[in-house]
């Protein structure tokens, strides 16, 4: 698919430098599960996401540079129709619309033509840039879960805990915002 600015498309395996350029980036990944990626483990994850219908590749139309990525998962049981999004960009490319366009494009296509009912996204609270974005494309915060996630662990192997916000937008919703 593709916008006036981008192309959204399917990770091939080798897009692993692109990834490098943002995944080992520690303000690019500081909020994600994992922490900075090495070139190598960028070449493994260009191969696997190459075979996961799930990730999706964001590069600019002008010159195909990746700039990012989404995740659009269909969550179980599938016959509720339920996704969940998320995304990484490259920080170079922060504060241009490229997040906003590219997940717009993409929820467009989960609820015109995947059917979807409803879609999800978790964020970090300190990540107001993210809740930001997700308020922008018209999902709602429908709940602040309190110490719900650990990405990491302290000095003496205790999980160190964040809370996470919940947002969520349904079919009906996203139709009469952007009908």
């Amino acid at each position: 698919m593709s916008t006036d600015r981008l192309v959204v498309r399917r990770f091939t395996p080798d897009d692993g430098e692109g990834l490098h350029g943002y995944l080992s980036r520690p303000e690019a990944v500081r909020f994600e599960p994992y922490g900075v990626q090495t070139r190598a483990q960028c070449d493994e994850l260009a191969g696997a996401r190459a075979h996961d219908p799930s990730f999706w590749a964001v590069c600019l139309r002008d010159d195909g540079t990746l700039v990012g990525n989404l995740y659009l998962h269909h969550d179980d049981p599938r016959e509720w129709r339920s996704y969940g999004l998320g995304y990484v960009f490259h920080p170079d490319h922060w504060h241009q619309g490229y997040a906003t366009e590219a997940c717009r494009a993409l929820l467009d296509v989960c609820f015109d033509q995947w059917g979807a009912h409803r879609v999800i996204a978790h964020c970090d609270p300190r990540n107001e840039a993210s809740w930001r974005l997700l308020e922008r494309l018209g999902l709602r915060r429908e709940g602040h879960f309190r110490q719900s996630a650990s990405f990491s662990a302290d000095d003496a192997g205790r999980p160190v805990w964040h809370d996470a916000y919940l947002y969520a937008v349904l079919d009906t919703e996203w139709a009469a915002a952007n009908g």
